[in-house]
């Protein structure tokens, strides 16, 4: 807790942080934020090469990184993970909720097997991991922190793109339900809503002279988000800076969504 007068402590040294989906986008620039603060991380994803070369480029940057090749969205395999992560590792006192996928349909269009795999991926795997990492941080007696990227998607609809606004505003009413049920307990729970960022997964937005002029046009800093923007956010509400900040979706996206 800061003193009167006292500097703000965004220090996250001896943290242990598990970043889902982080061998490549903002997953990625969350976890080099957090080695660079001095948190070990716990790097994520489903592709051994990608999330290989993902601990690699960490760790040759000076970072404490390890990777954990899983799909989320595999549940009985995250819990047999998640154990044997804590097992190895210690139990992570940061959880970073990253992971989502995206099929731009309109709802009329879309097959029910594409809106389950949409909810299952985005909403209903990162309530599973949420709740293992929760209980053992109550188990561990420790002040945890959980934070989850939602999206400026899931406050603005628009068309032809129906599911996954769904989804994201569920995961924003996941923020604040984690943040009442287990504040008490010393784990706070908050989100990240990001506009829109030149990831990997946006390159052909990005490439494309149509969209990406819309998307620039639109946006009060004139440009797309850089992956590394998304940093300042993802540590403040990961250290002990955010003490008291619990159930908050804290918005990154250049002033995208206040505009129309």
């Amino acid at each position: 807790m800061n003193t009167i007068g006292g500097l703000p402590d965004f220090s996250l040294q001896g943290r242990l942080a598990l970043i889902t989906g982080s061998a490549q986008g903002l997953g990625f620039a969350i976890a080099a934020a957090y080695g660079a603060s001095g948190a070990r991380v716990i790097v994520n994803g489903r592709n051994p090469d990608r999330v290989a070369q993902a601990v690699a480029r960490l760790s040759a940057a000076g970072c404490k990184a390890y990777p954990l090749v899983q799909d989320i969205a595999d549940l009985n395999a995250q819990t047999a993970a998640f154990g044997q992560l804590c097992e190895q590792a210690g139990t992570p006192d940061i959880l970073v909720n990253n992971v989502g996928i995206r099929i731009r349909k309109p709802l009329a269009q879309a097959s029910l097997t594409e809106i389950l795999e949409i909810i299952h991926v985005d909403l209903v795997a990162a309530i599973h991991l949420s709740k293992l990492a929760a209980d053992s941080m109550v188990a561990s007696r420790m002040a945890g922190r959980i934070i989850t990227l939602t999206s400026i998607a899931g406050e603005l609809a628009r068309a032809d793109d129906a599911i996954y606004p769904i989804a994201k505003q569920g995961l924003a009413g996941m923020v604040r339900a984690l943040a009442v049920e287990y504040g008490p307990r010393r784990i706070t729970s908050n989100g990240i809503a990001p506009g829109t960022f030149a990831t990997e997964t946006n390159a052909d937005l990005v490439n494309d002279p149509v969209q990406s002029a819309a998307v620039v046009g639109r946006n009060p800093l004139g440009r797309w988000g850089d992956p590394g923007e998304i940093a300042g956010a993802a540590v403040f509400l990961a250290s002990a800076a955010a003490s008291y900040v619990n159930g908050h979706v804290l918005v990154v996206d250049g002033g995208f969504s206040i505009t129309f």
